[in-house]
């Protein structure tokens, strides 16, 4: 296959899935060597096995990352310290995709990013939005399971001065009421704890904040 071909075939693709385009090829071992050579010349960026970009150049659609971790991994979505920042709970930016996933977990380390997943059962795999960019779907934990999903998987017993090396901020994005049913979901006393600390703390900020 030709590069003019090639492009041809995908530049409209935010991602390009080798699987998809080999789909009724009688003889894909060309098409595959064509494929690493245009990665070892910097044409295509290779994400994963069968998962690949094309180079910046000869893009005509703008990559949007949380779409990206969708497709490194299915089924996941962007959950922990990346939906954090999503939703401005906390001030700094957070270099790393953090997602969950009902599968393995692992670190999908990237050109264009580092994609990590981390393993959920498959009964607590709920509490996502989806959205579209550039015909781009995501996924992305809502506020209150971000955080249920964050001390679950960490296992920490929270306190005050914890929440407050965290920086947890702008409390009015979390639903408290929802924040309690979907704690009650996990079965967990622990994760009920949780709940009882946070909401505790944002009263505090918040009788804090009214006297600044």
């Amino acid at each position: 296959m030709k590069l003019e071909e090639f492009l041809k075939r995908v530049r409209g693709l935010p991602v390009i899935d080798a699987e998809n385009l080999l789909a009724g090829v009688t003889n894909p071992a060309p098409v595959k060597v064509q494929l690493s050579r245009w990665c070892k010349s910097g044409k295509l960026i290779k994400l994963k096995n069968n998962i690949y970009l094309l180079a910046e150049s000869f893009r005509k659609v703008d990559i949007y990352e949380p779409y990206i971790a969708s497709v490194l991994k299915k089924p996941s979505y962007i959950s922990l310290q990346k939906a954090f920042e999503y939703h401005g709970l906390i001030p700094e930016g957070v270099p790393v995709y953090t997602c969950v996933t009902t599968k393995r977990p692992g670190k999908i380390i990237t050109p264009i990013g580092t994609f990590d997943y981390r393993h959920i059962k498959n009964s607590l795999f709920w509490g996502y939005d989806s959205f579209t960019v550039n015909k781009q779907l995501a996924f992305i934990a809502c506020p209150e399971k971000a955080l249920l999903d964050f001390f679950y998987l960490k296992g920490l017993r929270v306190d005050g001065g914890y929440l407050e090396e965290m920086r947890l901020q702008n409390f009015r994005k979390i639903n408290f009421s929802r924040l309690m049913e979907y704690a009650r979901k996990f079965q967990s006393p622990g994760i009920l704890r949780v709940v009882q600390v946070i909401k505790k703390y944002a009263t505090k900020r918040k009788i804090e904040e009214k006297h600044l």
